[in-house]
């Protein structure tokens, strides 16, 4: 996903350090982490002044908030901040915003990560000590390799698969939230030699609880930039994922709070985009919203763009 910052260049020995300091135990986990209906996420990757988490007032409507972004070599921008309060100020908060109906989750990679490199097994199992230290509902995956997927037939998908089952073994289904973000032409039928997110879908999509689909930064095509592009007439649209066997229940629509969050294209307006959500709601499906980022996407934005559409 497109950030504006640029603190995420650190050393491993640094990153090390800040992950062996000032986390709990993992606390006994409830069954109830998971929004049980649809979902509403925005992510939060700039810094935010006087905490880290956006407040509970200007975010309403949502359900889940991503931490961006946890990368191989720690932590990053907001999941940094929130590595680095004290453990008892994040039990406090999590227990505030768990009250309150909202999850916390860290996202990983980004745009500026390229993880296939290294041991998806090795890596599963750091992002998911680092969601057990600090005490967050669960991860986000937010892979963004676009150039191996196309030129390496098979060794994306293969290392997601490997990477998907690893967190899960770490991090149950029901105890905790696993999704994934990806692109949505990695949805297209023969996008990718390797399949991309068909593939990753068939193998662990089981595992997965939701996607929280970047259908921005495609222009000009497919685009996105309109509800048809977003819904039907592309087959990395919304019912175009559906045929291609992806339960349409999890297929999260995820767009930009703003123009400045993006780099290339996608956006819709809120209330046009209540439009889309009303016609995609009389079509079946029902999955949710995703938001990058905060402040730009705040409550007045996901209330608008929900409207009257959601129960």
């Amino acid at each position: 996903m497109f950030s504006m910052s640029f603190s995420r260049l650190f050393t491993l020995c640094s990153a090390l350090a800040a992950l062996s300091v000032g986390y709990a135990a993992p606390h006994a986990r409830r069954a109830n982490q998971i929004p049980p209906g649809p979902k509403f996420v925005v992510y939060t990757d700039a810094a935010i002044s006087g905490g880290v988490l956006p407040p509970l007032d200007q975010i309403a409507g949502f359900n889940v908030i991503n931490l961006a972004f946890l990368l191989t070599t720690g932590p990053a921008d907001q999941a940094k901040n929130w590595a680095a309060l004290p453990a008892d100020q994040r039990a406090t908060l999590k227990q505030q915003y768990n009250a309150a109906g909202v999850s916390l989750v860290v996202s990983a990679f980004g745009e500026t990560e390229h993880p296939t490199s290294q041991d998806p097994t090795t890596v599963a199992n750091n992002l998911a000590q680092f969601v057990l230290n600090t005490n967050l509902d669960g991860i986000d995956i937010d892979y963004e390799e676009f150039e191996l997927v196309t030129a390496q037939p098979g060794v994306g998908e293969a290392w997601l698969t490997t990477l998907t089952q690893t967190l899960r073994q770490q991090l149950p289904q029901g105890q905790f939230i696993l999704s994934h973000a990806p692109v949505g032409p990695w949805f297209s039928p023969n996008f990718c030699p390797g399949g991309c997110y068909l593939t990753v879908d068939k193998n662990v999509g089981a595992l997965i609880d939701w996607y929280n689909i970047q259908f921005y930064n495609q222009s000009p095509d497919p685009g996105y930039d309109n509800c048809d592009q977003l819904l039907n007439s592309t087959p990395s649209s919304i019912f175009g994922i559906q045929k291609s066997g992806v339960d349409i229940n999890k297929l999260v629509i995820g767009k930009p709070g703003t123009t400045a969050d993006i780099t290339n294209g996608g956006f819709i307006d809120p209330a046009t985009l209540n439009q889309c959500i009303q016609t995609a709601i009389a079509g079946g499906w029902k999955a949710g919203v995703m938001a990058f980022q905060f402040p730009h996407a705040d409550t007045t934005w996901i209330k608008t763009v929900q409207g009257t559409a959601f129960p």
